[in-house]
């Protein structure tokens, strides 16, 4: 009954209510989440580093602001035990679809200026030889362009 399909997601694409204030573009997770959940694809959500570091009150601040030695330790602790179930998935013969990220995040970008979260997620699993496929949700979604994110997201991590 398994579809032997993982995808990784940060974790404010399941839980919007973790992104700093204003910010927030849905009530909880994105709607094409329902998506990917009936497709049978499973999800191991990221910890959010910045809640972490800073809590559910904190301010909106830059990847520059973000990029220090601490909160770069944060991010690889975090990744870390993510990192060691996803290699028991793919060593049990598991597919790792890919990651899903947020453009232009300081922390979970993962194409232009890649968010601090990401550069040490991607150095992590290079370092294993886990190459990824992955997908970032835009800024400018909103919950009207979920089929269309949907479908993109099949395209891209072949799910």
């Amino acid at each position: 009954m398994r579809s032997k399909k993982i995808l990784v997601m940060s974790h404010c694409v399941l839980n919007q209510n973790s992104v700093v204030y204003p910010l927030a573009r849905a009530k909880g997770a994105f709607s094409f989440v329902k998506k990917i959940v009936d497709s049978g694809v499973g999800i191991i959500q990221l910890p959010c580093p910045e809640l972490k570091f800073l809590g559910i009150t904190r301010k909106p601040m830059t990847k520059e602001e973000y990029d220090s030695k601490e909160y770069r330790e944060l991010c690889n602790e975090l990744f870390v035990p993510v990192l060691e179930d996803l290699i028991v998935y793919i060593e049990s013969g598991y597919e790792f679809c890919g990651i899903i990220g947020i453009n232009e995040s300081p922390t979970c970008s993962i194409t232009g200026s890649r968010g601090v979260f990401m550069e040490e997620v991607f150095k992590l699993l290079h370092e294993k030889k886990i190459e990824t496929a992955y997908y970032e949700v835009s800024e400018e979604y909103s919950d009207e362009d979920s089929d269309n994110v949907y479908r993109a997201i099949e395209k891209a991590l072949h799910i």
